[in-house]
């Protein structure tokens, strides 16, 4: 069991995380300072000090924190009860609201590359999403829904397909308008290597 010591320390940790959230969403990384994100926690800055080393920590916690949670949405969607295709598309129409959400939008999408840097950005981008389109894929054709397409190239290129789709949501003037239209473009190209129904064979 943990002491109330370790219980307060990390109830401390992640108020500062949301704190963080709040501030890097509405304000960006340049315009939040640590002293307002201890301020909002109603915290010391010394405390702050002994959970994160500085802006960036605290940053890249707050990044993790926003990714963790859009990770744990989709995965539940995909090992669901539904057949495979339908919990790919609702993985897909879950992942399109996730871009549309102001958090993700500002600190994994906007801020992320510049403040952790273009090459860990991406590879924190793996992390989170590539093994869900490949375990995704993989069930897909498993299931015989669609082709056996090469699995590693055919998700390096979905995902690159997406996380193009969600910087061009997040830059667009009207988000849930360009989301729809990634919606039907990405179902349009899963339909190209959809297999038919057992039944509907010639």
């Amino acid at each position: 069991m943990r002491s109330r010591r370790e219980e307060y320390s990390e109830s401390t940790r992640s108020a500062l995380v949301d704190s963080a959230i709040a501030l890097f969403t509405t304000r960006g990384y340049a315009g939040t300072s640590l002293d307002e994100i201890a301020k909002r926690t109603k915290v010391t800055k010394g405390a702050l000090y002994h959970h994160f080393s500085g802006k960036q920590a605290v940053f890249e916690a707050a990044f993790d924190a926003v990714e963790t949670d859009v990770k744990g949405r989709l995965e539940k969607i995909l090992r669901g009860p539904e057949k495979p295709w339908d919990r790919a598309l609702n993985g897909l129409r879950e992942f399109i609201s996730s871009c549309l959400d102001p958090a993700y939008q500002r600190i994994a999408i906007h801020e992320a590359p510049v403040v952790m840097g273009w090459q860990r950005w991406k590879e924190a981008e793996d992390r989170y999403s590539f093994g869900l389109i490949r375990s995704s894929l993989r069930d897909l054709i498993d299931a015989g829904e669609i082709m056996n397409v090469p699995v590693e190239v055919t998700s390096r290129l979905l995902f690159g397909a997406l996380s193009s789709a969600a910087t061009e949501i997040a830059g667009s003037a009207d988000p849930e308008a360009v989301g729809r239209q990634v919606e039907t473009v990405i179902i349009s190209l899963l339909h190209q290597v959809r297999q038919p129904p057992p039944d509907s064979a010639e």
